[in-house]
C-alpha cells in the first residue's frame, strides 16, 4: 500500500521515438555472473533444475508458468509449443509511456535486464499482454494476479515510473486483497505470502 502511494499518477507519455533499441542490446549480463539475463530467467523459472551447456545456456527446462499454471517443457530451438518467452513484467512500451524515455540509456538497459522485471512465461500470454499495464491486462491465472501487480509496483517504484489513474485504481484493488490476506493469515497464526515475491 505504501509503495503504491509513492508512485506518481500522470497521463501516458507519448510513444514518439520509442524503439526497443533504446533499451540496449537484448539480454545483457548486467549482474556479472557470466550468463545473460534470458538464460538466468529460464534457470530461475526451472527452480535451478534446467539442463545447461557451457554453464549458462539453458537447453531444456520444465517450468510451471505463473501466468497460466501450465507446465511447459522448454527445448532450446524447439517449436512454439515447447517455447517460453521472457516477459518484461512492466512492458518496455508501458515503461516508455510512464517515464523511462526521460531517463538515461544505462537506466533503460537496467530496466530491460533487471531480474525483478523478467519472468519466463507462456508465449501466447505474453503476446496477448503486449505493452498493456495492470488496468488492461492481468494473468489468466487469478491466483497469481496479486503477485503480478505487486511486482509491477516494485518495478515502477524502483525506476521512478508513474502510473495512470486507471492503472493505480486497478493496482489498489489487488493491494487491498494482499493486505486482507496477510491480516487473515496473522489472525489464523500463520503468514503465507511467499507467492507475492515469486
Amino acid at each position: 500500500k505504501v509503495a503504491l502511494s509513492q508512485l506518481s499518477v500522470k497521463g501516458r507519455a507519448p510513444m514518439t521515438g520509442y524503439s526497443r533499441d533504446l533499451f540496449g542490446s537484448a539480454w545483457q549480463d548486467l549482474d556479472g555472473n557470466g550468463c545473460d539475463q534470458r538464460d538466468d530467467a529460464l534457470w530461475r523459472a526451472s527452480l535451478g533444475h534446467a539442463q545447461r551447456s557451457d554453464g549458462c545456456t539453458v537447453t531444456r527446462a520444465t517450468v510451471i508458468d505463473v501466468y497460466t499454471g501450465k507446465t511447459i517443457t522448454y527445448i532450446r530451438g524447439g517449436d512454439y509449443i515447447n517455447g517460453l518467452d521472457i516477459d518484461h513484467v512492466v512492458a518496455l512500451g508501458d515503461a516508455w509511456s510512464s517515464g523511462i524515455g526521460y531517463k538515461s540509456s544505462l537506466v533503460r538497459a537496467h530496466l530491460a535486464n533487471d531480474p525483478l522485471n523478467l519472468l519466463a512465461v507462456d508465449p501466447s500470454s505474453n503476446r496477448q499482454k503486449g505493452d498493456s499495464n495492470a488496468a488492461s491486462w492481468l494473468p489468466p491465472r487469478t491466483a497469481y494476479r496479486c503477485a503480478y501487480v505487486a511486482r509491477q509496483i516494485a518495478v515502477k517504484r524502483k525506476y521512478a515510473l508513474w502510473v495512470t489513474s486507471s492503472e493505480r485504481d486497478a493496482m489498489a484493488r489487488f493491494v487491498a486483497a494482499i493486505h486482507d490476506g496477510i491480516a487473515e493469515s496473522r489472525a489464523a497464526g500463520t503468514v503465507a505470502v511467499g507467492d507475492i515475491s515469486n
